[in-house]
């Protein structure tokens, strides 16, 4: 809880440990097999995140029963189902009540060994940070709520939300990772504080690479924001600088708050080329090294 890590683990004997975590969402698109992808994605992530397979799964349903016929939610759980099952997981069951507004998510368990578990707080002096999903998705939802965003861009998007981190996890299982989170809710500078902080060192990231969604910075420039994106700043601006000047609207993209985003991983510097080569090998095509780990500055997360 100290580290705010990804997932709870409970270690059952010297060779095996349950990973156990839970998320659910409002709903960010009309569709509702597409909403159930995205909540089931969201919610798996964490498992991946702590180096773990997913095992289990149980809905956690909020349903306006009154308001939407059983056939929407029935393709909420469809949705969830594919990419449970996509995940090489179960569902074995769920819990619903009645809710003014829709919500959907999932409670996952995992397993690993209990000496391979990927903490968020562990990163090296030295290590090279690695993201696997381009950021963005949170100005985009709201954007496109205005008619903002062009189609492509939104189907973009959406891809990426339903990309699970199944295959980005496995192929980082081959490497040496000393630390891993998922960039979600507090966007890469809120991540990356959460896990530069309990290490004691700075995550020093080069922002013109860090992979964009398609249009993401343009809706900024235009305007655009999120709810989210004043609470994430405040979450980390006493602990964070800028090095080179940058519109205020252009700073904003490191608060977006993501669902289903990837993974940032910090990896030994000798491994971090061939990791990201072999990501994009198998299918992760934004897999990017976007910075480094530095001892300990005033600030935990600089931008550069």
């Amino acid at each position: 809880m100290d580290t705010a890590d990804d997932a709870g683990v409970y270690r059952l004997t010297d060779e095996l440990a349950l990973v156990q975590t839970a998320d659910y969402i409002t709903p960010p698109v009309d569709d509702p097999y597409l909403f159930g992808q995205i909540a089931a994605t969201n919610a798996i992530s964490d498992i991946y995140a702590m180096g773990a397979k997913p095992m289990t799964a149980l809905n956690l349903v909020g349903f306006p029963s009154t308001q939407l016929a059983p056939e929407v939610l029935q393709q909420i759980v469809e949705g969830a189902l594919s990419k449970i099952t996509e995940a090489g997981a179960t569902l074995v069951g769920g819990h619903s009540t009645d809710d003014e507004e829709p919500k959907f998510g999932l409670a996952v368990t995992g397993t690993v060994h209990p000496d391979k578990i990927w903490r968020n707080s562990t990163a090296r002096v030295g290590d090279h940070l690695v993201l696997t999903k381009p950021i963005g998705s949170g100005v985009l939802f709201n954007a496109n709520r205005k008619g903002w965003v062009s189609e492509a861009a939104m189907e973009a998007c959406l891809g990426y939300l339903t990309i699970l981190n199944k295959a980005a996890a496995e192929v980082l299982g081959e490497f040496d990772v000393h630390a891993c989170t998922d960039v979600t809710g507090f966007g890469l500078a809120g991540h990356s504080f959460e896990a530069a902080r309990p290490a004691n060192v700075t995550f020093a990231i080069e922002l013109s690479r860090v992979p964009l969604m398609d249009e993401a910075l343009a809706m900024y420039k235009r305007g655009m924001n999120t709810g989210s994106n004043r609470n994430n700043r405040l979450l980390v601006e006493h602990s964070l600088r800028f090095e080179r000047e940058l519109p205020a609207w252009h700073q904003e993209i490191v608060f977006d708050p993501q669902t289903a985003g990837g993974l940032l991983v910090a990896l030994p510097p000798e491994q971090a080329e061939r990791a990201v080569e072999a990501l994009r090998a198998r299918g992760c095509v934004d897999a990017t090294l976007i910075g480094e780990v530095r001892r300990a500055e005033a600030e935990h997360v600089v931008f550069y």
